[in-house]
């Protein structure tokens, strides 16, 4: 005990027997009396609030779904070489316009060449053949019918004839030999032909340069796989962005909902957009379920670069002229009173089963807030029930209930102490 408080009550002096069990009790009630004080002054200081109101309006919503993705040409195609060789010379360069049919680059083609000369020279020679065939074929041909007449008149034998006719068989046979031969020779210049004309790297259609990977004197080796040596944009006028959604907004994602979309490069500018096509293909990434989803664009001033990474705003869902009440109304709980005469000291320490049925009486509010606001009458909070449709997030279509235009719905309260 604080020596302060045992000199006002004389404690610090040795009491006598007679007076020491008076001074004990005289004690005990002091601090009774105090408590007692306490609690009654406590009880009577009650805490207050102030609640923060907003009123319930009808407007437009607008309820959209966010992705990203990059953009891309309609049609971008990587121009190779089926042929091994060195580049001899390169035509064209980055953000060239080019048309197809065009020459981009140029291998050196002298041992193909070479090979086609000798192709040619063996059809020639194969055409020699066949007429070197044929006229024995000629000259055989009537041997034989003479050996056929003389051993007719009983004036040749049977050999003769045969021997005649095992020469001319051998004749036909040497001419479609020959022919053959034509044919496998010119099979060989066509394909010598074609593979010459591959040393000649040309586009496939019309577009634009978008990368460049070969110099003059390089070699490239298409013995495994075919070297991509061009990468063409057809028409970046038109473009597409290729976005992800998630799998679960991605049933209110539809072909040809509008979106607007951004790029870092213009942060304060908008580009409109259609969505072509909403793919079924799953994508799972770290364990995350998106959709492929395309999306048009016109991109006729070339502002639009390939690779640009977007963010896009799909719109799913507009209305105009609705009920709405902000999401912070819907999600506001009533504040629990502090101090209060009727929750004393006593009832909180020893009433267990009153403070069981309040958490219950939470639990129902809170599973029940999205269909609920609360307002104020004659001061006091008033529960008012409703029924909820789409939401952007901050604002929520009232679809029924007893909420009216001009109704101040609590969104927030702060406490005040009296």
């Amino acid at each position: 005990m604080n020596q302060n408080i045992k000199q006002v009550l004389g404690l610090d002096k040795p009491a006598t027997g007679k007076f020491r069990p008076y001074l004990k009790f005289t004690l005990m009630g002091l601090v009774v009396v105090g408590v007692l004080s306490w609690w009654f002054w406590s009880g009577r200081s009650e805490n207050t609030f102030q609640y923060q109101t907003v009123k319930v309006q009808r407007g437009d919503l607008k309820v959209t779904v966010t992705a990203t993705g990059v953009l891309q040409p309609l049609n971008q195609v990587d121009v190779g070489t089926e042929i091994s060789g060195t580049v001899q010379k390169v035509f064209v360069d980055f953000n060239d316009r080019v048309v197809a049919g065009q020459i981009l680059a140029r291998l050196d083609n002298e041992q193909l060449a070479a090979k086609l000369r000798q192709s040619q020279a063996a059809l020639v020679l194969a055409r020699a053949q066949v007429k070197e065939s044929e006229a024995t074929v000629l000259e055989t041909r009537p041997k034989l019918r003479r050996a056929i007449d003389m051993e007719r008149k009983k004036l040749g034998t049977q050999d003769l004839v045969d021997t005649a006719q095992a020469a001319y068989t051998r004749a036909v046979a040497g001419l479609e030999r020959a022919k053959a031969q034509i044919t496998q020779a010119q099979a060989q210049l066509d394909a010598d032909k074609t593979t010459l004309a591959k040393t000649e790297i040309r586009s496939p259609i019309n577009g634009l340069v978008l990368k460049r990977q070969i110099e003059p004197g390089q070699t490239v080796a298409a013995s495994l796989q075919t070297p991509i040596l061009f990468t063409l944009a057809e028409n970046l006028a038109q473009m597409e962005l290729h976005i992800s959604v998630d799998e679960a907004d991605v049933g209110m994602v539809k072909k040809g909902q509008r979106a607007i979309f951004r790029v870092d490069a213009f942060p304060q500018r908008s580009f409109p957009a259609k969505i072509s096509q909403v793919r079924f293909a799953p994508q799972t990434v770290d364990g995350v379920v998106t959709y492929e989803t395309i999306l048009s664009v016109n991109n006729e001033d070339l502002t639009l670069r390939p690779g640009m990474t977007a963010t896009a705003e799909v719109i799913v869902q507009q209305l105009k002229n609705v009920l709405l009440v902000p999401n912070t109304a819907l999600r506001f709980q009533p504040p629990r009173m502090k101090n209060n005469k009727k929750t004393g000291l006593l009832r909180r320490l020893f009433s267990r089963r009153s403070h069981t049925r309040s958490k219950q009486t939470t639990k129902d509010d809170r599973q029940a807030k999205l269909h609920r606001v609360w307002i104020l009458r004659d001061g006091q909070l008033v529960k008012v029930k409703l029924e909820t449709g789409a939401s952007d997030g901050q604002m929520t279509q009232v679809t029924g209930g007893k909420l009216k235009p001009g109704m101040q719905v609590i969104v927030d309260a702060s406490m005040t102490a009296k």
